[in-house]
């Protein structure tokens, strides 16, 4: 299963009130992941998975977040009335959560591995990430554990300078989609990962971009074995 959380930038018409002044913010990577869903796009159709993406902005929304989590709503969306501000989730956020869901549980009890995919900006608040992959696990799942390990293996052997590293930038076990499924099933159930891609493929070098989702799903299937 290959879902894509952030994959565009826009706003309905009944908020866009609120978000005058959000113009910048949703153009950068506050308004959503440059890339990821052009990469999700590709790694669902090479490995004939089912895709769940969603193209309204993360800052409406927050769908990698926990509903109570103090990031689910922005600045700009905290603007809107309580009212405007209740219905996002029913509009929004549970019916692409239960999407997600509804794709784990046609699997009809077989294992489901999903590749949550994202991208970061290389550089936040003034310090510059160190990393070109980040493949974000729990170290406590086994099977993710040693699917990331033949994952970063396999794409290193085709890409030596990439830099690849493991629970960066973030941890793979904080709030977020992937955490609130592995809640839901066990490790004979559900694997996940997040695959985050530095932003600076594909917002600089087209080629280079193309070469590197070939890589990452072709080293993604050769992991899966």
């Amino acid at each position: 299963m290959i879902t894509c959380e952030h994959g565009g930038n826009s706003i309905p018409p009944r908020y866009r009130t609120a978000f005058a002044t959000a113009g910048r913010a949703l153009a950068s990577h506050e308004g959503f992941d440059d890339g990821a869903l052009e990469l999700a796009r590709q790694f669902s159709r090479r490995l004939h998975a089912p895709l769940v993406y969603s193209t309204t902005s993360r800052l409406l929304i927050e769908l990698n977040r926990s509903l109570g989590h103090r990031g689910a709503l922005s600045r700009y969306s905290r603007r809107l009335p309580p009212r405007a501000r209740a219905e996002l989730a029913q509009r929004y956020y549970l019916p692409y959560r239960y999407a997600v869901e509804s794709s784990v549980k046609s699997s009809h009890g077989r294992r489901v591995v999903h590749v949550s995919c994202h991208s970061f900006t290389p550089r936040l608040a003034g310090v510059v990430r160190n990393a070109d992959i980040g493949l974000l696990f729990d170290p406590r799942r086994r099977g993710e554990a040693e699917l990331c390990e033949r994952w970063r293996a396999a794409l290193n052997a085709r890409e030596p300078k990439l830099r690849v590293r493991r629970n960066y930038p973030y941890r793979g076990w904080a709030d977020g989609l992937t955490t609130d499924l592995r809640r839901r099933y066990g490790e004979g159930r559900y694997v996940g990962i997040e695959l985050e891609v530095n932003q600076r493929f594909p917002k600089t070098d087209g080629s280079r971009w193309r070469s590197l989702r070939a890589a990452l799903i072709a080293s993604f299937a050769e992991a899966l074995g």
